[in-house]
Formats: C-alpha cells, sequence, structure tokens
C-alpha cells in the first residue's frame, strides 16, 4: 500500500449539519467516512443507528467504513451491507464465534475487520488475522469522543505488523482514538496504514484544511 489513508470520524460531526460535513468530507483528501455505530450496551454511550446510516450513504461518495460497537453484530451483518457499507468492523470482544462472523461479512461483499479494545492481546488475532481484512486498534477506550491516546498503541502495532508480514496477510493496521498530527506520523512509521480522526478533524477552524495538512504530513 502507497498511501496512509485518512478517515475522519462521523461520531465527531455536526449532527445538525451532517449533510454539510459529509459534503466537506467529500470534496476534502480523506479517503474513508469512519462510522461508529454504539448500542449503548457493549460501550455506555448511544450513537445512531441505521436510519441516520442510510441517510449518510446516499450523500457519501467515498468509502463506507462501519465499526460497530455492538452485543451480538451477527444479527446485522446483512443488515449493514444492504445499506451500503464497505467495510464492517466488529469487536473481537462481542465475537463468540469471530471466524463465523468474519465469513457473514466477507459473504456479504464487504471488507471483514475486527475492533481490539486497549486491554486485549493482540495474540489473540493470530489464528484468524489471514481472514481478517483490517484490524482496528483501539487507542482509547471505546465509548466515547475527545479521550486521551494510549501510548501503548505504538508497540501494539508493531506485534500487530509483525504478525501480519510473518503469516503472509494482506490486513490493513486502523488507528481509531486520539489521532492528531503531533502522533500521525510516529503511528505510520510503527506500521498503520489508515487513521481515524474525530475531534482533530471536526473541533477545527478549517476541517478541510487540517484534514490536507494531515495528508501533506503523511505523504
Amino acid at each position: 500500500m502507497t498511501k496512509t489513508l485518512i478517515a475522519p470520524s462521523i461520531l465527531a460531526a455536526d449532527f445538525a449539519n451532517l449533510q454539510r460535513d459529509i459534503e466537506m468530507i467529500n470534496s476534502s483528501t480523506a479517503d474513508w467516512f469512519h462510522i461508529d455505530i454504539m448500542d449503548g450496551v457493549f460501550v455506555p454511550n448511544i450513537s445512531f443507528g441505521m436510519p441516520v446510516l442510510d441517510a449518510i450513504v446516499k450523500h457519501a461518495r467515498k468509502t463506507i467504513d462501519v465499526h460497530l460497537m455492538i452485543v451480538d453484530p451477527d444479527r446485522y451483518v446483512k443488515t449493514f451491507a444492504d445499506l451500503g457499507a464497505h467495510n464492517l468492523t466488529v469487536h473481537y470482544e462481542a465475537c463468540t464465534h469471530l471466524h463465523r462472523t468474519l465469513q457473514a461479512i466477507r459473504a456479504e461483499g464487504m471488507k471483514a475487520g475486527v475492533a481490539v479494545n486497549p486491554h486485549t492481546n493482540i495474540d489473540l488475532l493470530e489464528d484468524t488475522i489471514n481472514d481478517i481484512d483490517l484490524v482496528c486498534l483501539m487507542s482509547v477506550n471505546p465509548g466515547f469522543g475527545g479521550q486521551s491516546f494510549i501510548e501503548n498503541t505504538y508497540a501494539k502495532i508493531s506485534k500487530l505488523k509483525e504478525m501480519i508480514t510473518r503469516k503472509g496477510a494482506a490486513t490493513l493496521i486502523e488507528i481509531d482514538g486520539g489521532v492528531t498530527d503531533k502522533n500521525a506520523k510516529q503511528l505510520v512509521d510503527a506500521g498503520a496504514d489508515v487513521l481515524v480522526a474525530g475531534n482533530f478533524v471536526f473541533r477545527s477552524e478549517n476541517p478541510t484544511q487540517t484534514i490536507a495538512d494531515l495528508r501533506r504530513l503523511l505523504d
């Protein structure tokens, strides 16, 4: 892969002006829309569900990267495929039969992602890494935007990159939480392929320029 992908997190967008923020991402140098679906059970927060995703997809012109922070994600695999998700990421901690879940996601024509909480050992992906298109390393505890970046993430990226290389997998490494222009280059140097940026983008004075500056930093 030649360039790092930038995925602004819609969780940090202005929900009262959602179409405006979607069009901003469309016209920016960002690559993906990162969309967090939270159920208030797996994580202590509720974000939005299918109707809002459906509305986003109608206007988005880039890859739809859906991150499910929900219990029993298997129930909704086909639903999110029908809504237009390109990538569907489930949490390792929420899947009793992860291999089966990954197969179900791919059978619906989506890329299969696995998210891993900060406390979860990356070695647990050893037996499924060749079936995973994307590993989303949580660099904050999932549930809320604006948290501080967990420094142990750098070591975790390096360890995961070594596993991917050793296994001959084509898995991308995505970092979600606390990404800014202060740590982006270090994350990429450690082996990250996709950077999710929420508050850093949407709380800035000029989100389009912030994305462009981040792109310039990474290129």
